[in-house]
C-alpha cells in the first residue's frame, strides 16, 4: 500500500494544491441558522468539507474541538468524515505525546477508530512516545517541530531546541512516514530545520487568522514538491461567513488561498 505521503503527494499533484483545510468547529462561531449541539456541528463540518474539497489537498480536524462537545463529539467526526471524498488525505490534529504503553492506545484510537490517515504528535517525551504512531507505516505521523504561537519561544526556540526535534526525527524516519510541524509566522528558521531534515515533508499552520508570510516561507525553499509544504488555513476559511452563505464563502476562500500558495510558489521558483 503506498505511504501517506505517496497518497499525499498524488493528491497535490492531481489537483494542483498544498492547501489542507483545517476543520475546528468552535460552537460560538457556527451559523445560528444550523441550530446548536452536535447535529449543527456536524452540518458546518458537512458543508465546509464538501464546499471546498476541489482544493483541498488534504483536510486536518483538530481533535480537541469534538471531544469539547462530549460523549458524542467523536461520532459527530466519524459523520462528518463520511463527506471526505475518496482519495483526499485525512490528518487527525491531536498532538498526542505520551509514554508508550499511553501512546499505543492513543495511536490505535486514531488510526484504527477514527481512521485517519495521519497525526501530529508531540515528540517531547522522545522516541517511546513516537514509535507506536511510526509503527503504523503507511500513515504520516507530523512531530512539533517549531510551533506559529507566540509561547514557542518558551522552550523550542530556547537553544535551538526545534533543530534538535529535527534531527531526531529525520532519525526516526526509518519507514518514511514522518514529517514536521512547523508553523508559517517562522519562515526565518526554515532553512536551518532543511539544513539538518532535508528530506522530511512540512505541515505549516498559520496562515490565515495568524498572519504568516507565505512570500518568505515560498522564498526559503522555493523548489520543493507540493506534499513537502502543506499549509494548512482553517479560521480564515470555514468562518469566511457565519450566515447561510458560509459554505458558498468557504469554498471561494480555500479557491482564493489555493491560488495564493500557487502564485507565491511560482513566483519563487522563477528566481
Amino acid at each position: 500500500m503506498p505511504t501517506f505521503f505517496e497518497r499525499l503527494a498524488a493528491r497535490c499533484e492531481d489537483i494542483g494544491s498544498s492547501l489542507c483545510v483545517g476543520i475546528d468547529p468552535d460552537p460560538k462561531r457556527i451559523p445560528k441558522h444550523l441550530g446548536g449541539g452536535p447535529e449543527a456541528i456536524y452540518k458546518f463540518c458537512a458543508e465546509i468539507i464538501e464546499a471546498t474539497a476541489d482544493f483541498a489537498a488534504a483536510f486536518k480536524p483538530n481533535l480537541a474541538f469534538f471531544e469539547s462537545i462530549g460523549i458524542e463529539g467523536l461520532n459527530v467526526l466519524d459523520q462528518a468524515l463520511t463527506h471526505v471524498p475518496r482519495g483526499v488525505p485525512v490528518i487527525i490534529d491531536a498532538k498526542r505525546g505520551d509514554i508508550g504503553s499511553t501512546a499505543e492506545h492513543y495511536a490505535r484510537s486514531i488510526f484504527e477508530q477514527i481512521h485517519g490517515d495521519a497525526t501530529t504528535v508531540n515528540p517531547y517525551l522522545g522516541l517511546e512516545s513516537v514509535e507506536p504512531f511510526l509503527k503504523y507505516e503507511d500513515r504520516g505521523v507530523y512531530l512539533l517541530c517549531l510551533t506559529s504561537n507566540a509561547g514557542a519561544a518558551d522552550f523550542q526556540l530556547q537553544n535551538d531546541l526545534y533543530l534538535k526535534v529535527a534531527r531526531k526525527a529525520a532519525e526516526w524516519n526509518t519507514r518514511g512516514n514522518v514529517g514536521l510541524v512547523v508553523g508559517a509566522t517562522r519562515p526565518r528558521f526554515l532553512t536551518a530545520i532543511l539544513a539538518v531534515a532535508p528530506d522530511l515533508p512540512m505541515l505549516i499552520p498559520g496562515l490565515g487568522a495568524q498572519g504568516g508570510d507565505l512570500d518568505q516561507i515560498m522564498a526559503a525553499v522555493p523548489r520543493l514538491a507540493r506534499h513537502r509544504l502543506l499549509f494548512n488555513v482553517s479560521r480564515s476559511i470555514i468562518y469566511a461567513a457565519d450566515d447561510e452563505t458560509f459554505g458558498r464563502a468557504a469554498r471561494l476562500a480555500a479557491k482564493y488561498y489555493c491560488a495564493r500558495i500557487n502564485d507565491a510558489r511560482e513566483h519563487n521558483s522563477e528566481k
